[in-house]
């Protein structure tokens, strides 16, 4: 008795010293590539729901200057996110990022209309941002005290994103961006090089003591901004930070109280939220090859999902830059690009309306993605077996602007035409035709080949199909109301079987055809559904 006792008080006195862990869930999957290679390719209803909506939305959207201000703002010289920080806020060592953080309430959030919305546009997941880069977590997470229930809005964004989702119907999401933060903020370590203030530490330095009697009393910046340790070679370079984003030689290596932090905020919201997907932003599986605590959290949530669905894992969990193996583990995510090429496993491109955080001169120089646009990346992705995860950029009031809205009403209005042309479908024999279609357009890195290519023509079709019926997506509606698609030629080895009928999604009548040596040629009507592409249904 009097051991049991003992166990209790030092399991107690841990709990209290900030030593409590999550455990990881027990299953089949363990934190090694081996283990989750098993996992083999990305369930069927993922497959089936083609198009997501990201709230890309935190304390980083307040400035309205962009993504990855937390970083920028230190950086001596840029005047675009330095400069503008000095001029509006103050200097980095009197007002850093963790002021900023203050600034951000987020008072006109409504996410029951927003989620409506998203809906309306076809959205059939959502995905909330979890933490970014800037390593604030937007829960009421017990093991990051920078969090949207202590500060800022003073409220459970992704508790309360979840509940709308999940009332919805839609799948829910969950990004998770803070492994990066060991090298990310290095920044804050920094001081200015030139003028009057040249040689003070920006406030990457201070302690909890450092507190007293500030906005942020009780509260230690060094649980933010994780700077106690030396930095990564070429730290200073504007650029160093991608130099070691894969953690290579010359990186700061974070120690192992970092690594099980990570850990246990990531298996702290998988366990609070059951999510669907999980998204990181990183090469391969975070934090690896440094440490297996990023391979853990991907075993948690396979054996959360398999224990939750019956002995089958339904869980879905992103990486980029995956190696073939690496991909039997993870569903490969492109960052704004699209392979060119069908692929073999589901994936799925990220991309975004403008910038990943909310940027204000986009919205003044009319710097968005046009409906259009979206529409047709979303039917190429589709028609090469992938997903659109589009994120939809928010100001820090919790808003979205009218242009945005705009955008979102004419995808909505395409989709309740043509949307059976998307939900559902699989990739045909080959992804399309035309000029488009026959251009080589590799990828980047993590992606970064949107928009490389020439305009879309009428010649420039996608398919799909839906059990027996083929969907042909003609990206422009041609001048002389007739479209040819070579692919459907009479004689054709893609299409050795009759063509009974031919329909033009949105039209109650179906369509006068032929099939001729040079395709299938299908007389239009002579008014346009819409201005951004329309969809032949070929029974």
């Amino acid at each position: 008795m009097k051991k049991l006792t003992l166990l209790l008080f030092i399991a107690s006195l841990a709990v209290s010293c900030g030593e409590r862990h999550e455990k990881l869930a027990p299953g089949p999957y363990e934190g090694t590539w081996e283990s989750l290679s098993r996992y083999g390719q990305a369930p069927e209803w993922f497959r089936d729901v083609k198009f997501g909506i990201w709230a890309h939305w935190g304390p980083q959207c307040q400035p309205e200057q962009g993504d990855w201000y937390a970083r920028k703002m230190y950086m001596e010289g840029d005047d675009k996110f330095y400069g503008w920080h000095v001029a509006n806020y103050g200097h980095p060592s009197e007002f850093g990022f963790k002021d900023v953080i203050n600034e951000w309430k987020g008072d006109r959030w409504d996410p029951e209309r927003l989620m409506a919305l998203y809906k309306r546009a076809g959205a059939q997941y959502f995905f909330k941002m979890g933490n970014h880069h800037d390593n604030f977590d937007l829960w009421d997470s017990p093991y990051q005290h920078w969090n949207s229930t202590n500060m800022g809005p003073k409220c459970n964004i992704v508790g309360e994103w979840e509940r709308v989702a999940r009332a919805n119907g839609m799948r829910f999401g969950v990004s998770f961006h803070s492994a990066h933060a060991w090298t990310w903020y290095e920044v804050t370590q920094r001081h200015d090089k030139e003028g009057q203030l040249a040689g003070v530490a920006y406030d990457g330095h201070l302690t909890k003591d450092d507190g007293k009697g500030l906005w942020w009393e009780g509260y230690d910046p060094q649980e933010l901004y994780v700077q106690n340790h030396a930095l990564s070679e070429d730290s200073w370079e504007p650029r160093g930070v991608h130099n070691h984003w894969a953690w290579e030689e010359g990186v700061s290596i974070p120690n192992e109280a970092y690594c099980q932090n990570f850990f246990d905020r990531v298996a702290d919201a998988v366990n609070r939220y059951k999510p669907d997907l999980v998204y990181y932003d990183d090469t391969g599986a975070p934090l690896w090859p440094v440490s297996d605590q990023g391979l853990r959290t991907i075993a948690h949530i396979y054996n959360k999902s398999t224990v939750a669905n019956g002995g089958t894992n339904q869980a879905v969990v992103f990486g980029k830059i995956l190696t073939d193996e690496q991909k039997n583990a993870l569903v490969w995510d492109v960052e704004k690009g699209v392979p060119d090429q069908i692929q073999e496993k589901p994936w799925q491109t990220c991309t975004c309306l403008g910038n990943w955080h909310y940027m204000r001169s986009l919205y003044d120089n009319d710097g968005y993605k046009s409906a259009a646009t979206v529409v047709r990346m979303l039917v190429d992705i589709v028609s090469k077996n992938g997903n659109m995860l589009l994120s939809v950029p928010m100001r820090g009031d919790g808003t979205i602007d009218d242009k945005e809205e705009a955008i979102l009403e004419s995808i909505a209005a395409w989709m309740a035409v043509n949307g059976e042309g998307v939900f559902e479908t699989r990739p045909w024999t080959i992804f399309g035709e035309g000029p488009v279609a026959g251009q080589a357009n590799p990828i980047s890195r993590q992606g970064f080949n949107e928009g490389r290519h020439k305009g879309y023509t009428a010649e420039d079709v996608r398919f799909v199909t839906k059990g027996k019926t083929l969907y042909a997506h003609v990206m422009a509606w041609p001048e002389n109301n007739r479209v040819v698609i070579r692919s459907l030629a009479e004689g054709s080895e893609l299409y050795g079987g009759q063509i009974a009928r031919v329909e033009l999604l949105g039209s109650a009548d179906p369509l006068s055809f032929k099939r001729t040596k040079e395709g299938l040629v299908a007389e239009l009507p002579a008014g346009h559904p819409n201005d951004i592409s329309f969809v032949l249904k070929i029974d």
